[in-house]
């Protein structure tokens, strides 16, 4: 039995659905070849992604290549309620809401994981960490899961160092048709989207931390340039610092960082990159907003406490005011701000995304009993299939090689 909201929200969950089916032909196309193929009849699908509309279709596009689909969120803020009721109508099992407590948060992957899944899609690893812990009699049925997110791959390259990885995990993050484009030119985009329509504040002449000069953090700090601000990244690799000098981007530690800041970005993955030594030497105004998976990179807990008062100023911006008087601002909880704030990645870049997932998950019906090593990389003829598609998409080609071309790079 399904747990969302209010299934009368459906109409509005549908329409952003199709929206996104016109927009994602990569998938459509996996639609309409998993429709006659059926590679996921019989099997049991257990999905944790930030429950929009581009989740939405891949789940139907995964539905109708014969899985049984069981569908929560991978995070309380980004669930969007009518898009959870419009699955439901559609015939699949979503256990989902917008503002879920902790408790019901965790109920949520609970029930998602009562049903026997033989296929794990998990977007920060709360999925399989669950499995390993209060779950473990459903790991019987487990033939092998793919993961999202670099969040989600740090955590299972713990647990397979530890040997505590009990099923094979394909990391999906790390295939070049994700990273170079979701994590770059999505995140890029979708942060400025979710922060430009909460502040409703100009981006052009203001001063912008960026924490983290990862794939996410290239993107968030392309896209803050493009805008008219100017760039400051915090870094603790020297490789990734030097490579934000020469993109021509200021380069400072983030204490020094914090005094001068409009608006920060964290894209780290890590936690307390921004702590109550940053807050004190912020400016008035401040805002400050997260890009990385969970709510850890601002300390949001030393905060509160530290706050003389606070107050909601719009929706998804919480004013705190700090023992020196200045008040600084907070968006969306301190929450994946492009899906808590936002609508997340475009519809054409999830394209490519989801597509992995799609294949990946394909490769793991099809290699069940297979699979010696538990952590898997997309086979790299499932990326450049991915890539292939997308260009004619695109309406490009590109030269092939001849014969002698070859010849000559293989000797």
């Amino acid at each position: 039995m399904s747990q969302i909201r209010n299934i009368e929200l459906s109409p509005s969950g549908e329409h952003k659905i199709e929206w996104v089916r016109r927009n994602c032909p990569l998938l459509r196309s996996l639609e309409e070849e998993f429709s006659k193929t059926k590679p996921f009849a019989g099997k049991k699908i257990a999905l944790s992604i930030h429950l929009e509309a581009k989740t939405a279709y891949l789940c139907k596009v995964l539905a109708i290549g014969g899985a049984e689909m069981y569908i929560t969120g991978s995070n309380p803020l980004s669930t969007q309620d009518d898009v959870a009721a419009a699955l439901v109508v559609a015939g699949l099992n979503v256990y989902a809401w917008y503002g879920a407590t902790d408790e019901e948060y965790n109920s949520h992957i609970s029930e998602v994981l009562s049903h026997q899944a033989n296929i794990i899609i998990d977007d920060g690893g709360d999925l399989v960490h669950m499995l390993h812990t209060s779950k473990k009699e459903q790991l019987q049925y487990v033939i092998g899961g793919c993961e999202e997110t670099t969040t989600g791959i740090i955590r299972l390259q713990a647990m397979a160092a530890a040997d505590q990885l009990e099923f094979p995990m394909v990391l999906v993050n790390n295939a070049d048709c994700k990273h170079l484009f979701d994590n770059r030119y999505g995140t890029g985009q979708s942060v400025w989207d979710g922060i430009n329509r909460t502040t409703n504040l100009i981006v052009a002449g203001k001063i912008v931390v960026v924490a983290g000069y990862g794939w996410c953090g290239k993107g968030v700090s392309m896209r803050a340039k493009a805008l008219g601000a100017r760039v400051i990244v915090t870094e603790i690799d020297p490789v990734k610092a030097i490579e934000a000098v020469m993109d021509g981007f200021e380069v400072m530690p983030m204490k020094e960082a914090a005094k001068q800041g409009d608006f920060f970005v964290t894209v780290t993955g890590c936690a307390g990159v921004i702590d109550e030594e940053d807050f004190m030497e912020m400016k008035e105004g401040a805002v400050l907003c997260n890009a990385g998976h969970f709510d850890v990179e601002i300390d949001m807990k030393r905060l509160r406490e530290i706050s003389v008062s606070s107050e909601e100023m719009r929706k998804n911006i919480m004013g705190y005011k700090l023992p020196n008087g200045v008040t600084i601002y907070v968006l969306a909880e301190g929450r994946l701000v492009n899906l808590a704030a936002g609508d997340g990645h475009p519809a054409e870049i999830m394209d490519m995304s989801f597509a992995i997932q799609a294949l990946s998950a394909k490769y793991l019906v099809e290699h069940e009993n297979e699979l010696d090593e538990k952590i898997i990389d997309v086979p790299r003829e499932v990326d450049m299939e991915v890539a292939r598609r997308k260009l004619t998409f695109l309406g490009k080609e590109i030269d092939v090689l001849t014969p002698y071309q070859e010849k000559y790079l293989n000797i």
